[in-house]
């Protein structure tokens, strides 16, 4: 006899859509293997769907299908029936809205689910997710979730097990009960000893449809070999506050309760789930997740040893912020060295502005330029043979138009002491940060604004020192002239048209 309330749970990402342009990567990130691990501790069955990718049962074809939309925006993935097809043979289906670029893909499916099954619970969670809430109950979402997932989910399905629609009991959640949205969000607590988290359940992804597409969450794969990569997570939290960032917002006493701290796992359960990717897996690269592995220097030193001699490379890390490569203001040449033995062949630095006022504001005062040798800092990852790329951010709330070509200068010059590519973005203040509170605050922008031009491109902060058309105009411009033409070809080859 089949058990009613037994039921079965689908994690569903979403199509993935991009502007002209832009890359397309699926999704891939860890959000659904630690849920997924969640699940399985409780024997509950557990599935995951990437409708970018489609699985195995999908025509090889079906991979970055291409759509335009009434928006502008192209969606890349399976069809709407497909997911519906999908969604029918599962109870509970959950979507993750982390970025503000996935939030319209999300509220669509679960738009088309709940229309043709009304009975299937719907949950959400995610960053963008709990701080949108009208957005996605308007849709049909049940439940959202308004910190971190694993112990949520679990109490969720105990909840469904007894027969129970009641979820009061039921830790960090929003809720829906009669049109009322109910709040849970101070009930529980955060996990502080990560390595009580579940185990990550990463074969639930489509591992070998992400491997033969080279497209790896968080990094882009040069290489022609087959690259068996996966993603892990050594700590959550981050010790900096910047501005456009949702972690800083994340204390306690807020919605989200004090997940914005930093936290660990011991280096024996690292070790763990880096042996089980290599061995059982089969992974060979991995691309570090954590928000700031570098929180603890002398920790995440240790950790790159260890993944030396388990003879796996690294292909990224998130997370290093220039006041991690330096030693008093000059470079350290034991971590870029020790990051050479890891694997490291490209490394991205964070530089986000030339400006000093611009960094001590708005970017949590990471790294002091004045007190930086940059040259000899640029100069050591070149003699280490690892290819260099730079990040730069123009456009901040109250940046004059001076101040973002110093940023563009500084580029440029960076460019000629051995930058091999400069990236440019435009700031964007994201629902749920401090940023977005202040441009609210400021007129700068409107509450009602259109989430899919919340994008690097576009700029969305109206009454600024510097009109929207002209940060446009020199983000392009910069771009355009920093940058030499084999770079910008390389990264064009790499946009599906």
């Amino acid at each position: 006899m089949i058990d009613k309330n037994e039921p079965r749970v689908l994690l569903l990402y979403p199509p993935e859509q991009r502007w002209p342009g832009h890359m397309v990567k699926p999704n891939g990130s860890l959000a659904y293997p630690m849920l997924g691990g969640a699940l399985r501790e409780i024997d509950c069955y557990v599935e995951v769907y990437d409708a970018c990718v489609g699985n195995n049962n999908d025509d090889d074809r079906v991979i970055f299908n291409k759509t335009k939309l009434d928006s502008g925006l192209f969606r890349y993935g399976v069809t709407d029936e497909r997911i519906l097809e999908m969604a029918n043979d599962f109870d509970i289906i959950g979507l993750t809205s982390i970025f503000s670029s996935q939030e319209t893909m999300v509220l669509h499916c679960c738009k088309i689910i709940k229309d043709r099954y009304p009975e299937k619970l719907l949950i959400a969670g995610g960053a963008n997710a709990r701080h949108r809430l009208d957005k996605f109950f308007n849709v049909g979402f049940d439940i959202v979730a308004t910190s971190e997932g694993e112990e949520t989910i679990k109490q969720i399905i105990k909840t469904y097990r007894s027969g129970s629609r009641d979820w009061s009991e039921v830790q960090q959640i929003k809720y829906i009960v009669d049109g009322t949205v109910k709040c849970n969000s101070q009930m529980g607590n955060v996990v502080m000893r990560l390595d009580e988290l579940p185990f990550p359940a990463w074969d639930l992804l489509p591992n070998e449809r992400y491997w033969d597409l080279k497209r790896g969450h968080g990094v882009t794969i040069n290489n022609k070999d087959l690259t068996k990569y996966a993603s892990i997570m050594t700590s959550l939290g981050c010790p900096f506050k910047c501005t456009y960032c949702h972690i800083g917002k994340e204390i306690e006493g807020s919605l989200t309760q004090d997940i914005g701290r930093f936290r660990i796992k011991s280096d024996d359960r690292v070790m763990e789930e880096l042996r089980y990717l290599k061995d059982v897996m089969g992974v060979n690269e991995i691309f570090i997740e954590d928000d700031s592995l570098f929180g603890r220097k002398k920790r995440a030193l240790r950790l790159l040893e260890k993944v030396v001699e388990l003879d796996l490379k690294l292909m990224n890390i998130n997370g290093i912020n220039i006041i991690h490569l330096l030693k008093k203001g000059k470079p350290d040449i034991e971590m870029i060295r020790l990051m050479k033995r890891a694997g490291f062949t490209d490394f991205s630095l964070p530089i986000e502005s030339g400006n000093d006022r611009i960094l001590k504001k708005w970017c949590s005062n990471k790294w002091d330029i004045n007190n930086t040798d940059m040259p000899a800092l640029i100069k050591a990852f070149n003699d280490e043979g690892i290819r260099i790329d730079a990040n730069y951010i123009i456009g901040f709330p109250d940046e004059t138009l001076e101040e973002c070509k110093n940023t563009i200068e500084y580029a440029r010059e960076n460019a000629k002491l051995g930058v091999d590519s400069s990236c440019f973005f435009i700031c964007m203040p994201l629902p749920g940060t401090t940023m977005f509170d202040y441009c609210i605050d400021n007129g700068l922008i409107e509450k009602e604004f259109n989430i899919d031009k919340m994008n690097w491109r576009n700029a969305n902060i109206k009454n600024g020192p510097v009109p929207p058309n002209e940060l446009e105009r020199l983000r392009d411009e910069a771009w355009d002239t920093v940058n030499s033409d084999t770079h910008k070809n390389n990264r064009k080859s790499l946009i599906i048209a």
